[in-house]
């Protein structure tokens, strides 16, 4: 090969690529340095270069895959993504084998508790009595997902109950009216639900119970033992046998009358006729509440005697001989 020939061809490998190739604009394109989207967010049913990359310039619109489902997401792995970027030529390689890109669809929630809403408000149009009942679902955890662009909410069709057993079952769909609606099939039955009067604070053995330590929760019916409280009567005044936590119910074993007399303690023994009063000085054996019958000593007599606990120390009994006999 002669000399000039050398110097032609080494020349031409000093000119750039652009002006060989008449492609000077999307060479240049090619060029800008381009970023990965680790986490990303979608509004529509498709994903397009532009979320996962940055700086795709006119190719930031081409569709490279479905996007997952309202609720849902999906991940790109590094191998996925640089084949991507191979394809349409973006000047991107990954950092590491770590690479990937998490994407999720934004939706609207339809929660649990709106669910419940949806299906009392179904059964009051179907003329079901609701009334003390509460819709427990098969599936406590269940929600809807729908795009977060939708227009108009959830509706119950096809809506079944049993009166003989509780049990419902029903179509929820969402968003309502929409052809590519989710139709979501729910389950469930209604129970019967009580309200009782339960603390609002912890309450320490031989404490008593006020009125503004009480508060009303609704719990179903069928999990209530026989012997809870249902009357807030029945709480206040009363002091608590053991420990007792906030927001259960308590049981009529949990409380009692408070003790008017303690055991061991000196008492007043009174006898009250139309006539007279009669007192003498005892000595309680055991305790007592208020109308409790209890054993007590008269201290003069060395006798002892049953009496009622009628105040704070004080008993009462109905024969004279018990009050004077010394």
């Amino acid at each position: 090969m002669r000399i000039s020939s050398i110097l032609i061809i080494l020349a031409m490998a000093l000119i750039p690529v652009t002006a060989v190739s008449g492609t000077k604009g999307a060479e240049t394109e090619q060029k800008v340095p381009v970023t990965l989207n680790g986490s990303v967010v979608v509004t529509g049913n498709v994903i397009h270069l532009g979320d996962l990359f940055t700086g795709t310039g006119g190719k930031a619109a081409t569709v490279v895959a479905y996007a997952p489902e309202p609720g849902k997401r999906a991940e790109f792995d590094v191998n996925w993504l640089y084949r991507v970027a191979r394809t349409y030529g973006l000047n991107w390689s990954p950092l590491s084998l770590q690479d990937r890109a998490v994407v999720e669809r934004d939706s609207q929630i339809i929660a649990h508790e709106e669910i419940i809403g949806l299906l009392l408000a179904g059964m009051t149009e179907k003329g079901i009595d609701t009334e003390g009942l509460e819709v427990l679902l098969s599936n406590p955890l269940t929600r809807i997902y729908i795009p977060g662009n939708a227009v108009g909410g959830a509706i119950v069709r096809n809506l079944a109950y049993s009166e003989q057993t509780n049990r419902f079952a029903a179509i929820v769909e969402a968003p309502a009216g929409d052809p590519s609606a989710q139709r979501l099939r729910i389950t469930g039955r209604l129970v019967r639900v009580s309200q009782v009067p339960v603390l609002n604070r912890p309450i320490t053995s031989g404490e008593h119970i006020r009125k503004d330590d009480i508060k009303w929760i609704k719990v179903r019916a069928d999990t209530l033992q026989r012997n809870v409280i249902y009357e807030a009567e029945d709480l206040i005044g009363k002091t608590a046998k053991r420990g007792l936590r906030s927001g259960k119910p308590v049981r009529t074993m949990d409380v009692r009358r408070p003790f008017l007399v303690s055991k061991g303690k000196l008492v007043t023994i009174i006898l009250e006729t139309p006539y007279m009063t009669l007192t003498a000085r005892g000595r309680a054996h055991e305790n007592g509440a208020k109308g409790d019958v209890i054993r007590v000593t008269n201290t003069q007599s060395n006798l002892s005697i049953d009496a009622v606990v009628s105040g704070s120390n004080i008993v009462s009994v109905q024969s004279a001989d018990q009050v004077v006999m010394n």
